[in-house]
């Protein structure tokens, strides 16, 4: 009976990791494509989507002083950094190449929007910089410029996104040179940003 059922076991065993193997290799065959955090030397190795969903490579970026930040629609913070991000944006844009990324995301408890929703906040909002489709910023499923991003420049006790709003610079070169948390209003950035650009 044993060495009946053994090569049943092995078969179910089998296909069990079979799957598993499957499923992992498409994981890693998206994070390749979208870049991988763990090799990269900038931020230009990766691959985004916009927030019609077509790819973008962040070679565009290329030269550019960045601001990469996750937002959201609902939250108590998006009134006053999306003003702010504006300012900056009209501010920097055409005078020294500044460049703002923003990454909606839908992680934290204020809930998400639909894409009509966040296009709707946009527009109420004048947003001026590019909006990137909807993206995870912690955990296993996190999209690997996040990843990279946090790998770079750890938060405070821990690497992990803590709120909407956390803001990164990164460097003509496309490296993350500095992190802001949610609580700073972009316009305290200035002085840091302007060492960079």
């Amino acid at each position: 009976m044993l060495l009946l059922s053994f090569p049943k076991s092995i078969g179910l065993i089998g296909s069990v990791l079979a799957l598993r193997l499957i499923a992992t290799t498409g994981v890693m065959a998206t994070e390749l494509k979208q870049g991988n955090p763990d090799q990269a030397k900038s931020v230009y190795e990766f691959v985004v989507n916009d927030i019609k969903g077509n790819p973008i490579s962040m070679e565009k970026y290329r030269g550019h002083p960045l601001i990469i930040v996750n937002v959201a629609s609902k939250c108590g913070y998006t009134e006053k950094h999306y003003a702010e991000l504006n300012a900056l944006y009209d501010e920097y844009a055409e005078s020294k190449g500044l460049r703002i990324l923003a990454f909606p995301c839908d992680q934290f408890s204020v809930g998400g929007a639909t894409p009509d929703e966040f296009q709707a906040c946009l527009k109420a909002h004048n947003v001026k910089f590019d909006v990137f489709g909807t993206v995870k910023v912690n955990g296993d499923d996190a999209h690997p410029l996040w990843k990279y991003l946090k790998k770079q420049q750890d938060g405070t006790l821990i690497d992990t996104i803590k709120w909407d709003y956390t803001k990164f610079i990164v460097d003509k070169n496309g490296k993350p040179v500095d992190r802001f948390a949610p609580t700073t209003d972009p316009l305290k950035m200035i002085e840091d940003l302007k060492k960079y650009m």
